[in-house]
């Protein structure tokens, strides 16, 4: 009896699963695939144009706020988790950012910046996050209305966002000290 239980679950796991999966649009997929790439980049020490340090940042705030307001929506106590965990998430980023690992180079606008895993970690876990709790809400509506939902799920959000936003906002401090300190071309002063 309790092998047919069993595979009468494994069953229905698996028919969900592939439920889930076969109606998850193609741009959640593309999505996914950009966040790998981002994140294998960021392993790699390298030069980045201010410009292009702010791509990630940008799209990490954009999936956040997107889950939010299309979960919960900005009424209630949504917005103010969401802030909490993002001001959390920059504070935390700031003081764990190595000012000394990044290199400014004003003369191209860039920063060389030391290769990490963490991006992508913290992005497949945004990613990650946001699809379970699209499917959650997709099998139980009514957890959109839980406040001992939707806090947790806001700030989370807040504090991924704000861990790359503290990240950015580090990185351009650094850059903008060793820009008041060069001179036109770079030289010290």
């Amino acid at each position: 009896m309790a092998q047919y239980v069993h595979r009468q679950l494994h069953s229905r796991t698996d028919t969900m699963l592939q439920q889930i999966f076969s109606h998850t649009p193609l741009y959640v997929w593309a999505i996914l695939g950009f966040l790998v790439y981002r994140g294998v980049l960021a392993s790699r020490a390298r030069e980045v144009s201010l410009r292009k340090l702010c791509i990630i940042p940008l799209v990490m705030l954009a999936l956040s706020l997107s889950g939010v307001h299309g979960s919960f929506g900005f009424d209630g106590m949504a917005p103010f988790a969401w802030a909490a965990g993002a001001l959390a998430g920059a504070a935390l980023a700031w003081t764990l950012v190595d000012p000394r690992k990044i290199a400014a180079i004003p003369e191209r606008s860039s920063v060389q910046r030391p290769g990490s895993w963490v991006p992508l970690i913290l992005m497949m876990s945004i990613f990650c996050m946001k699809y379970a709790v699209a499917v959650t809400l997709a099998i139980t509506p009514a957890t959109a209305h839980a406040t001992g939902f939707i806090v947790p799920v806001c700030l989370a959000y807040g504090g991924f966002s704000g861990i790359f936003l503290g990240g950015l906002l580090r990185t351009v401090a650094v850059y903008r000290q060793a820009h008041m300190t060069s001179g036109p071309q770079g030289a010290a002063v």
